[in-house]
């Protein structure tokens, strides 16, 4: 089903062109960093976003062939289109050494087992958490936002070798890990992904 595009959208994204170049990035680079830079009208995405074109071609081929999405929490869920998510959050419970979050991921782990795509755009502890679980992501969007943990939850992940879209800095939230996965939602599969 093709996706319909309103102008505000497209004259959105002819200004954001007109004041960056992206297109030297390869095509789902160049889908993401525009997404996220358009949700959250911040430039300075091009350059902080960390992501490799061959982990966003693993995580679109398992998203079109309907690999479970899971996100820590319902802000992130709302901002992603066309497809169902699973989020633990308020069913999870915290304890000692353990947050809501946390528990959360675990119990989505519980649910969905390895090769889901993972969106974390809230919550450093949920991130550090897949992290510790022997997860096999097919990928995992990491944009939490915040001054205690987040930027250190990102770099744990970039250091895991997980195939991850991440950045360095504090910034991060809901609606640029939901813009993220949409990205690579809207991108058809390509020639090679149907064979």
């Amino acid at each position: 089903m093709n996706r319909v595009v309103h102008p505000i959208e497209q004259e959105s994204f002819r200004r954001l062109r007109a004041r960056l170049d992206t297109s030297g990035f390869p095509p789902l680079t160049r889908a993401v960093v525009e997404r996220v830079i358009h949700s959250a009208a911040d430039l300075d995405y091009a350059t902080d976003l960390v992501l490799a074109e061959a982990d966003l071609v693993r995580g679109h081929a398992a998203l079109h062939a309907g690999a479970p999405v899971v996100v820590d929490v319902e802000m992130v869920a709302a901002g992603i289109t066309r497809r169902e998510t699973v989020c633990r959050l308020k069913d999870a419970r915290s304890g000692p050494g353990l947050t809501r979050s946390a528990h959360a991921v675990r119990l989505a782990y519980e649910e969905v087992g390895p090769g889901a795509l993972w969106v974390i755009g809230c919550a450093p502890t949920a991130l550090e958490e897949l992290l510790a679980l022997d997860a096999d992501p097919a990928l995992v969007i990491g944009l939490p936002v915040g001054f205690v943990g987040a930027a250190e939850s990102k770099e744990a992940l970039r250091a895991s070798g997980l195939p991850a879209v991440s950045n360095v800095s504090e910034k991060g939230g809901s609606a640029v890990a939901a813009a993220a996965l949409n990205a690579l939602l809207y991108q058809p599969i390509s020639p090679e992904e149907q064979q």
